[in-house]
């Protein structure tokens, strides 16, 4: 069996972060292993408070999954300051990590600021070069790039820039547009585009860590980037598409609409 590992902080609500990461890989098939960043008192309708681990716990969780269970792939999430970087960098270095996945959370679904501006530029100087891509929503690729994002050109400008800067695969996620979810992938061979069109379902909580660890969980199977980006693409579809209905805010996907199609369907 493949092996993915994420490294973000942990949802109390399970719609994001470490609970969200590692239902996505179960459903891709593959073993999920975590290292937490961070507890979050969380629900869909925002962030209560964040506890963040220490820089040495965190440094002795990824000792303990790297020295028994080597990872296939690795999603990066939230990371709560600038030690907590170092010490993944470190670690990534050590063993010799591929098929990374760094997905620049800045703040939460709920519009919660979860990482400050240093933590923020710790991870684009020392984590993004490492990172085989790195998968921000408009906003954050704005932040990154030093630009507005408001046409496709743009996003393709961003994105260029982003690539020359780091070094790494960039997934501009479009979710944040206005008429479309088109996604734009650049990298060494320049942009290409994912279609795809706007679900219309309110609830968004952990769509971007379900992408991302979807994406590692592919790349952990042996898929190219692209082929990685669509599949994740499709199956972030799918949960969207199960219309899981809970919490009073901005409720989580349905990580395992697969299974419980079959599930529903067994029963009949």
């Amino acid at each position: 069996m493949k092996t993915a590992l994420t490294i973000a902080g942990s949802d109390s609500s399970g719609g994001a972060g470490i609970q969200a990461d590692i239902k996505t890989m179960m459903a891709h098939g593959v073993y999920a292993m975590s290292a937490i960043t961070a507890m979050t008192a969380q629900n869909t309708v925002g962030v209560r408070a964040v506890v963040p681990s220490p820089p040495a716990f965190l440094a002795a969780q990824l000792a303990a999954v790297f020295s028994d269970i080597p990872p296939d792939a690795v999603k990066i999430g939230m990371v709560s300051s600038p030690e907590q970087v170092d010490v993944i960098v470190e670690a990534l270095r050590e063993y010799g990590t591929h098929s990374i996945v760094v997905d620049p959370v800045m703040v939460s679904t709920s519009g919660s600021v979860l990482s400050g501006g240093e933590v923020q530029r710790r991870m684009w100087k020392a984590l993004f070069p490492l990172a085989t891509v790195i998968t921000p929503n408009i906003p954050e690729a704005e932040t990154i790039a030093s630009c507005a994002i408001e046409t496709p050109a743009a996003m393709e400008k961003a994105a260029e820039s982003i690539y020359a800067d780091y070094g790494c695969a960039v997934l501009v996620k479009g979710g944040h547009g206005k008429n479309t979810a088109n996604d734009l992938l650049f990298t060494a061979e320049g942009p290409r585009w994912f279609r795809g069109r706007r679900i219309d379902n309110p609830n968004t909580h952990g769509t971007g860590c379900t992408l991302s660890s979807a994406i590692a969980s592919n790349l952990a199977r042996g898929e190219s980037l692209e082929e990685a980006v669509r599949l994740a693409k499709d199956y972030l579809c799918g949960a969207l598409e199960a219309m899981l209905d809970l919490g009073q805010g901005s409720g989580p996907l349905d990580h395992g609409f697969a299974l419980h199609r079959a599930v529903r369907g067994a029963d009949r």
